[in-house]
Parts: C-alpha cells; sequence; structure tokens
C-alpha cells in the first residue's frame, strides 16, 4: 500500500517513551532540549509583527515563481548589511522553509539514487529529506581535537561516480563548528575537481558565542554553491514559513540552475503572498530578537563552563557559535542510558549523542536557548550524576 520511501521505523524510542511516563505524573520537568524560540522567554515587538500582516496586496493573487521581487530584495539587504556579500535577488528563491529548500536543490541535482555527502554528525532531519527525495547520502566524519574539523581523507575516500553534492551546516547543528577558511578552500577544489556543487545550510550564523560570525558561503564564487536560511532562526519566527535559498559560483552553472529553480518553484508556488508582504518586517525582527538569544546563549553557555570546571566527570567541548552544547560524559553507559536515567530520576530531559548520529557513545547534546534559570538547575542536576 504505501512507499518505500515512508518505510520509517515509527514506534516510539525509549526516551520518548519515558517522557510520557514523566509529563503523565504531573512532576516538574527540566527540557533542556528546547529549540522553540517562541517558547523560551524572549520579548517580541507583537505590535509590528501583527501589523505587518495589515496589507491590502495581499488580497490580490500575484504569483511569482521565485518570490516577490520586494521580499527577494530584503533578503539581498540582509546579506549585504549583516555580511557584506552583494547579491542580486535574482539570485534568490523563496521557500517555506530550509526544508522545502533542500528539496528543491536535492531535486534539481540528483537524479533517483545518486549521492549527496552529508556531515557526521549533524542534525537528523537529513535523513527523512533524503528518503523523501529519492536521494542516497553518504556520510562524512567530522573530528574532534581541541575543535571540529573535517576529515578531508575520509570526505574524498567517499565521493563516487553517483556523488553530487557537498553538504555544509555552517554552523554545523549541533557541534556548533563554523568552516575554517583553510576548508572553504579546501572544498571548493574539491568541488571543481569532482564537478560538484556545495549545498550550505547557514541558519544559525549569526550567533556567535564570541565576536563576530563567520563568512557566509553566499558569496562562494568558486563552485555552484547553494546558500540555505530563514526567518526561522535569523528572527526567530519559526511559524512565518519563509525561507530562501541563495545561488552564487560560476555563472556558466549558476544561469541553468536559476532557470530550472524557477520552473520548481512554478511548479509549486507555496509561499503565501500576506507572508511574502509582511517580509521586510519580519526579517527587521533580527535586530531586536539576535542581541536577546546571543545573550541568553552566551550566559547559558557561561554557566555550563563554570560548572563543568568544577568536576572532573564531564567536559564541555569546543563550540563557536549556535543554540546548542555537547557534553562528553566518561565511558560505561550508553547515551539513550544516561539520558533516559537522567528524565526519570531527576526530570531532566536532554539528547543524546545518537540523535545527532555521534560515531561513538559518551555525548548528551542540550539546548542554549533554555531560560537561564531552568538550565542552571539542570545542568547542576546533569552534572551531579558524575
Amino acid at each position: 500500500m504505501f512507499s518505500r520511501r515512508t518505510n520509517w521505523p515509527l514506534t516510539p524510542n525509549r526516551l520518548t517513551q519515558v517522557l510520557a511516563e514523566v509529563r503523565a505524573s504531573g512532576a516538574p520537568l527540566l527540557d533542556l532540549t528546547i529549540s522553540n524560540p517562541t517558547r523560551v522567554g524572549l520579548h517580541y515587538d507583537e505590535h509590528s509583527i501583527l501589523g505587518a500582516f495589515q496589507n491590502s496586496n495581499s488580497l490580490f493573487y500575484d504569483p511569482q515563481p521565485k518570490g516577490l521581487l520586494s521580499a527577494r530584495q530584503e533578503v539581498a539587504r540582509y546579506y549585504q548589511d549583516d555580511h557584506g556579500i552583494s547579491l542580486d535577488p535574482e539570485q534568490i528563491v523563496l521557500t517555506t522553509s530550509t526544508s522545502e529548500a533542500y528539496s528543491y536543490v536535492f531535486r534539481l541535482l540528483c537524479n533517483p539514487g545518486e549521492e549527496i555527502l552529508v556531515p557526521k554528525p549533524s542534525y537528523p532531519l537529513f535523513d527523512f529529506l533524503g528518503d523523501l527525495q529519492d536521494v542516497s547520502l553518504a556520510a562524512y566524519p567530522l573530528q574532534y581535537a581541541d575543535g571540529w574539523f573535517i576529515d578531508f581523507p575520509s570526505l574524498i575516500r567517499k565521493i563516487a561516480p553517483q556523488t553530487r553534492a557537498i553538504l555544509l551546516v555552517h554552523p554545523n547543528n549541533p557541534t556548533g563548528s563554523y568552516l575554517r577558511e583553510e576548508e572553504r578552500q579546501r572544498l571548493n577544489a574539491i568541488c571543481i575537481e569532482h564537478n560538484l556543487a556545495l549545498v550550505v545550510d547557514e541558519v544559525f550564523l549569526d550567533f556567535p558565542f564570541t565576536g563576530k560570525s563567520a563568512r557566509s558561503f553566499a558569496g562562494n564564487t568558486d563552485a555552484l554553491t547553494f546558500t540555505l536560511s530563514g526567518l526561522s532562526k535569523i528572527s526567530a519566527l519559526p511559524q512565518m514559513k519563509i525561507a530562501w535559498l541563495a545561488v552564487s559560483g560560476p555563472q556558466a552553472l549558476r544561469s541553468p540552475a536559476m532557470e530550472r529553480l524557477a520552473v520548481m518553484a512554478d511548479t509549486y508556488l507555496s509561499l503565501s503572498a500576506p507572508a511574502q508582504y509582511a517580509f521586510p518586517v519580519l526579517l527587521e525582527q533580527r535586530g531586536s530578537i539576535q542581541p536577546q538569544i546571543v545573550q541568553r546563549v552566551r550566559e547559558n553557555r557561561a554557566t555550563l563552563e563554570k560548572l563543568a570546571a568544577q568536576q572532573t566527570g564531564c567536559k564541555l567541548l569546543h563550540a563557536d557559535a549556535g543554540w546548542t552544547a555537547i557534553i562528553r560524559t566518561p565511558s560505561g553507559a550508553s547515551d539513550e542510558e544516561l539520558a533516559v536515567k537522567l528524565l526519570r530520576d531527576h526530570h531532566v530531559l536532554v539528547h543524546p549523542g545518537h540523535f545527532y548520529d555521534f560515531a561513538s557513545d559518551g555525548f548528551l547534546v542540550v539546548s542554549l536557548l533554555t531560560p537561564v534559570v531552568e538550565f542552571r538547575e539542570g545542568m547542576q542536576r546533569l552534572l551531579a550524576m558524575f
């Protein structure tokens, strides 16, 4: 009856089952996995956000495959003002989400069964997106030595005749690692040599732990590059459902890519007019919401650094940016067993490392977006276990 592409294991995992039990008991829960910015006590400009939708143009249907020019111009202005990158709005395609942008790029680059290289560890969504687009994924490892880096010998060995692109997350989720400049240069050289594209997810680019953010790939001119981002993280408005992909690289590759993407976007016309007309105001919200988030994640990370330094059982791994932190735990119990014990006995919810495809046990992942009081209490309970 159903296609093989949706043949996923649908039985709730053990952690989900225990979470349901704890919630049913009514016990207070400290959730250190929360990543929904609308539920963590941030202050939004409600008047401006809701007022942005009072636009009479929304009553008329004016389908634009790549999105309204006025909205795409705002994306181009964001890259110019915040990252010093000059983009033509015609290089930009609006989508309802980065997931939809991924589906466009996967379909553009791959025939069924062809392959994209993805980092490991990283966000678990890629497996589902690959299945739905009939694209195979092959993992290349990130290694850790006082910081995360691409294992280039392993990546190169993964390149096969059916490989079409290398996917990056910049900064990675959950490792929080920016791509270094030498890694960027080497990736460009590999893509040119093997006729591959770069697909770069930059949703957390604007949230460095110190200093300024790393350079965006939206201005990458060497290899054909698809840069993905959106309001979900930049303005902390995931419910508004506006994202984009920016296409850069050699003109000989960029132009046919844009022509084909325009046809794909015209086929779906998925993005609503009210959201597009409201887009300038929604994107502008980053000016007030990003400082709140940066303050929150930096304060929580500083708390975690201080707590971790007071004991020897666990280690906080280095990171550059993002909304998450990784704690390396002593060898012994599996990550899932630790997470279940922490949830059942101490009512603290964390993610075990295998959720993000870590190669071995010994990693727990927590959200730095958690309200500061809950974060401190939850981390004290977690570290007390060791």
